[in-house]
């Protein structure tokens, strides 16, 4: 009666199983992901240069560059960066795996042989047999949760490796972009510095003339020596960006693509910047996914710890043989056992009730941090937004200014050598050209880098496999 007994109240106890701590259905309503103004068209984004087309997911063909295309490929393929972010993503599905295994039976095998004497019997050949089985039953949903947790944590390893491959996509694109922008910059420092050398090669002549003197000659060559200064860091960047190049698509720093090292035209975008909108940007970040899967993690993990307030039950099974060898499988060498085993450490439950409210702050903390990630999402976008619209008119200001100080410099040069300017006004419109020239090139050089700095924030790069070889 009293088996039949016990066989009941485990029954009544499987058939009461519940899954205790809360439920997850989502960032709750307080949460900054769900705000109006989060959701909305960005600010930034009522210029003509930009669109509402949703972000494509391969942004970087916008330039329609074969070889930035190859670039990119080759990264995507080969990073270390992304190699260790797929090897976390390994672990962590194994894990996954791991704690779906708590739900299914555990065996146990085990076999030994010894020899002995216990006076006053002769010297004996001993042997044992065990087999058990046992399986937990998840009254509680310990293990559910357990789960629940290995599989949101398994999904946010997903989102920092779709993170990592946005980040090397706009690395590379970014490197390849310095490379042919420094080059133009190192063009434009070129040509002006020729164009000095040529007024040098003037002045020399009309010194020997007798129209100038030699403090105009000593000037006139201080500002040759001046523009040739600026070459070497521009050469540094070239070379530094041609490095990094390489490292990115993980290969050595001095297996650079040489074909790269001759670009002098920076890419160009041939229409508006697609942006989409907040609520878009939201659901296609992966720092923003890779931190809501962490909150739903933090938030089965509470569960896991409510259930430690609850009891635990085993089912066990265990048979064996124990004996003599010459006895071996007789009757009296054989045992087995069944039934259920229930832990429970009530009535104290501090360490429980203390290990809830430590999962508990811990949800609490990752909600915090992923309204934190949410609102960063939108504040680097919109900063994005509005550096590359002043940098586009701060380009179209030293676009004029390129041309009116060119203008200048004919003039001032016409007028010196029909002796109406002095050789100190020549100079000095010189001086203004050739910084203009060179402000130019380096705000076209940022224009470029804002527009790749844009693209990641807006997040898109990770929702297509790399390109196949020879797309």
């Amino acid at each position: 009666m009293s088996t039949r007994g016990a066989w009941a109240g485990l029954a009544l106890l499987v058939s009461a199983c519940t899954t205790v701590g809360p439920d997850y259905r989502g960032p709750p309503p307080s949460a900054v992901v769900h705000m109006p103004e989060a959701t909305e068209t960005f600010l930034g984004a009522a210029e003509p240069h930009y669109s509402a087309a949703p972000v494509p997911g391969e942004w970087w063909r916008l330039y329609e560059d074969p070889v930035l295309d190859g670039l990119v490929r080759q990264s995507l393929k080969s990073n270390v960066d992304l190699r260790v972010a797929e090897a976390n993503l390994a672990r962590a599905r194994a894990l996954l795996v791991q704690a779906g295994a708590d739900k299914l039976p555990s065996s146990a095998v085990g076999a030994s042989v010894g020899v002995g004497r216990e006076p006053p019997l002769a010297p004996s050949v001993t042997y044992g047999v065990d087999f058990g089985v046992s399986y937990q039953v998840d009254l509680f949903g310990r293990i559910r949760r357990g789960i629940e947790a290995a599989r949101a944590e398994t999904e946010a390893f997903q989102a920092a490796l779709d993170l990592t491959r946005i980040t090397v996509a706009a690395d590379t694109t970014r490197a390849y972009a310095s490379v042919c922008s420094v080059g133009y910059e190192l063009s434009v420092a070129r040509r002006v510095l020729a164009l000095q050398e040529a007024s040098l090669e003037r002045t020399r002549r009309l010194v020997e003339a007798g129209r100038g003197t030699a403090l105009d000659l000593s000037r006139a060559r201080a500002q040759v020596e001046v523009l040739r200064a600026n070459v070497p860091p521009l050469v540094v960047q070239r070379r530094v960006a041609l490095l990094r190049l390489a490292v990115l698509s993980g290969r050595p720093p001095a297996a650079f693509p040489p074909d790269v090292e001759a670009c002098e035209t920076p890419p160009r975008l041939a229409s508006p910047i697609p942006v989409g909108d907040g609520a878009a940007l939201l659901r296609r970040r992966p720092d923003v996914r890779q931190a809501e899967r962490a909150l739903a993690a933090a938030t089965a993990r509470i569960g896991v710890a409510t259930a430690d307030l609850y009891p635990t039950v085993n089912l066990g099974l265990s048979a064996g043989s124990l004996g003599l060898m010459n006895a071996f499988g007789q009757d009296s060498t054989l045992r087995w056992s069944l039934g259920p085993l229930l832990s429970w450490t009530f009535p104290n439950t501090r360490v429980a009730r203390a290990s809830i409210e430590q999962a508990g702050a811990v949800a609490r903390g990752a909600l915090a941090e992923f309204d934190g990630v949410v609102l960063n999402a939108l504040l680097e976008t919109e900063s994005n937004l509005t550096q590359y619209t002043q940098d586009l008119e701060r380009v179209a200001a030293l676009t004029a200014a390129r041309d009116f100080s060119a203008e200048a410099a004919r003039e001032a040069d016409a007028l010196y050598r029909g002796g109406r300017e002095s050789f100190l006004g020549v100079l000095d419109a010189e001086r203004t050209r050739a910084d203009a020239e060179a402000s130019l090139a380096s705000a076209r050089t940022q224009l470029v880098a804002d527009q790749i700095a844009l693209f990641l924030s807006l997040g898109g790069g990770w929702e297509e496999p790399p390109p196949a070889e020879g797309r």
